[in-house]
């Protein structure tokens, strides 16, 4: 009996953990391996990769570190490699064509601004947190590469079904794409992870892992693969390569607005992933509300979530200038507004254009026309400027 009311209760320690994952496998894996931890008075090791190949961790990323907060609170840890060399070559899940190779040091500088930003959902305390760097064991020896490019097939790697659509259409596939499964899969190995967690767009490279784990003598890791969140747009997954993503660093004002400009459509879908429940029985717009505020909320805290929604409705709603502006100072001469937007506002050249094409910049209330990228600085001195729906600045002279 004893032993029936223990395994009940890895059951359902399992199915609390793995709640909402698309995949769980093998599907009784993770309440066996909670059980054998137990038995060894030790921690799960729960495995995330990450390569640092763009400078923003957006709700997206959150769907997966909120699962990993919810280990570190049943007591294990978490495992976040920053996938520094795998970075340089560039996951090809989902991929048309080969990634541009990263610079050493902007795939640094992303790592180190990725934990940052994690660090607003996980602890960070060391009990349940470590962080690895991938370039610690894949900056190897020939020797051993060979001895892990011997552990899987072309055929076995062609069963990817990006693979297999990019050679079907006649795309070019590089090597260095073929063997990226092979050396992520070897992060299980050098970490000895007992779980690992991934989109749904990994379960390939997350079972291979498994594979490589049982080549290398070692317990095959449980993986667990969760829904990939749809961005602001409705229409594609969240990334900024899109545009249409919500950074967990972006001022709280920012995650409210954007939170509240999802389409209706996507509203079950982010209750369900990023808060796991079901929406409110109240109208759309007060369902995002509540969203938008629940988010900042644990992210930044409670005043942060009330300053950002009182900052939406005067700004957004009633349309007035924020108490207190950002104030930047002009170059003398012609003022590129693309590039002097885009470097106080954190967005892109081209994000700046767009916005002006749309109609959505305007300076004291007078929207620029279309094509208008540059202004005598004379005639911006002392204005204030709206750039989207949120963004305010106050123009002055140098002198």
């Amino acid at each position: 009996m004893a032993g029936d009311r223990s395994a009940t209760r890895f059951a359902e320690q399992a199915a609390a953990l793995g709640a909402g994952a698309v995949d769980l496998l093998p599907a009784d894996g993770l309440a066996r391996r909670l059980e054998e931890a137990a038995a060894e008075s030790r921690q799960l090791r729960v495995k995330l990769g990450i390569d640092p190949t763009a400078p923003v961790v957006h709700l997206g990323h959150a769907v997966l570190l909120r699962r990993l907060r919810a280990f570190q609170d049943a007591g294990h840890r978490v495992v976040l490699i920053i996938g520094d060399f795998t970075a340089r070559i560039g996951d090809p899940s989902g991929r048309s064509q080969l990634r541009p190779l990263l610079e050493e040091e902007t795939v640094r500088r992303y790592g180190e601004g990725y934990l940052e930003q994690a660090a607003l959902v996980l602890r960070t305390d060391p009990e349940h947190l470590e962080v690895r760097r991938n370039s610690e064991w894949l900056e190897m020896d020939s020797g051993k590469l060979l001895s892990l490019l011997r552990l899987a097939t072309v055929a076995q790697l062609l069963e990817r079904e990006d693979f297999a659509n990019r050679l079907e259409s006649g795309k070019p596939l590089s090597l260095l794409e073929l063997v990226y499964p092979l050396l992520q899969a070897y992060d299980s190995v050098a970490v000895e992870a007992d779980l690992e967690l991934g989109g749904t767009d990994q379960k390939f490279n997350l079972l291979l892992g498994r594979e490589i784990q049982r080549a290398h003598g070692q317990p095959e890791q449980v993986i667990m693969t969760l829904p990939i969140l749809t961005g602001t747009d409705g229409q594609r997954k969240m990334s900024k390569s899109y545009g249409n993503e919500i950074g967990l660093a972006e001022p709280p004002e920012e995650v409210y607005g954007k939170t509240m400009s999802i389409p209706d459509a996507l509203l079950e879908e982010y209750y369900r992933l990023l808060l796991e429940e079901e929406p409110p029985p109240t109208p759309p717009r007060d369902q995002k509300h509540a969203l938008a505020y629940r988010i900042v909320a644990w992210l930044r805290g409670e005043e942060a979530a009330r300053r950002a929604r009182e900052h939406f409705e005067r700004v957004v709603v009633r349309k007035e200038a924020p108490d207190e502006l950002p104030e930047a100072v002009l170059p003398e001469g012609p003022v590129n507004l693309p590039a002097l937007f885009g470097k106080l506002l954190g967005l892109s050249r081209s994000e700046v254009r767009r916005l002006i094409d749309q109609g959505a910049v305007a300076i004291e209330g007078e929207v620029l026309p279309r094509g208008c990228y540059e202004l005598p600085s004379a005639k911006l001195a002392g204005r204030t400027v709206r750039v989207g729906k949120r963004r305010y600045l106050r123009l002055r002279s140098a002198a």
